[in-house]
């Protein structure tokens, strides 16, 4: 996310100031250095700038206000808004949701990507790699060829080309969003049957909200439905709880062992 960030910036594709980037990753770090210290835990400043590229990449402001609200909306949600030991909401999603649902001076960036196909297919390269490492692969993959079924299916109900679908799949803001934000492995179910019904479900539910209700957000807002909703199944969910890969403690030099020659 970060190479697409820079990306965006070299190209000026991207209509962000640096003082809006500076903003959103101050209050982000701050909130999660304050939650750690509240909530005596370690700082993880990794979990904050993962978060603050998702919302860079994906959320406008007039004012700087918004911003820094949705950074301070996405981190605390992780320490406040807990189920089961797992935090509820995708931290950048509810941060975006809950900022365009409190003014008018925050929207998301759908358009800024257009509809070239490399992008996307470098977006989907990059994440397939980075979801098959936290093996959550499925959840992208399922979300997509499901929001595809729906939207072919829309195209021959009402007698369109195959090419108007295809453009709203080549929309790096729908690739971006299946590989970095749905797919979170920790705020989707560990099971594999509860994965798939999360993402189809959240799947079904965008093509609704974008489509019925006209909102061109509505992946977000559909994602935060999905999350909302979660809790309530993984109570029938077995499987093992996904925990991120600690690396390899470093070995001291009275540890190491010398091979003999």
């Amino acid at each position: 996310m970060s190479s697409l960030l820079a990306f965006g910036l070299a190209k000026r594709a991207f209509d962000i100031s640096p003082a809006d980037i500076a903003v959103i990753f101050s209050v982000a770090l701050a909130t999660q250095w304050a939650m750690s210290t509240v909530f005596a835990i370690r700082f993880e400043a990794k979990s904050a700038l993962i978060t603050s590229l998702s919302l860079t990449l994906l959320l406008r402001a007039g004012p700087l206000w918004p911003l820094a609200a949705a950074a301070f909306i996405a981190i605390s949600s992780k320490f406040l808004l807990r189920a089961r030991g797992k935090h509820v909401f995708n931290p950048a999603n509810i941060g975006i949701v809950a900022t365009t649902l409190m003014t008018s001076a925050a929207w998301t960036t759908p358009g800024q990507w257009g509809a070239a196909m490399w992008l996307a297919a470098l977006i989907a390269g990059a994440g397939s790699f980075v979801t098959w490492r936290a093996s959550r692969l499925d959840v992208p993959l399922v979300f997509l060829g499901v929001f595809a079924l729906l939207l072919f299916a829309r195209a021959i109900w009402l007698g369109d080309p195959f090419s108007i679908p295809m453009l709203r799949l080549q929309n790096g803001a729908l690739v971006l969003f299946a590989f970095f934000m749905i797919s979170d492995p920790k705020t989707t179910p560990d099971g594999l049957i509860p994965r798939i019904a999360f993402a189809a479900g959240a799947a079904l539910l965008a093509y609704i909200l974008i489509f019925q209700f006209h909102r061109s957000d509505g992946l977000f807002y559909a994602l935060a439905i999905a999350c909302l909703i979660r809790p309530a199944f993984e109570f029938f969910d077995t499987a093992k709880r996904y925990q991120w890969r600690e690396p390899p403690p470093a070995q001291s030099p009275a540890n190491l062992v010398i091979p003999a020659e």
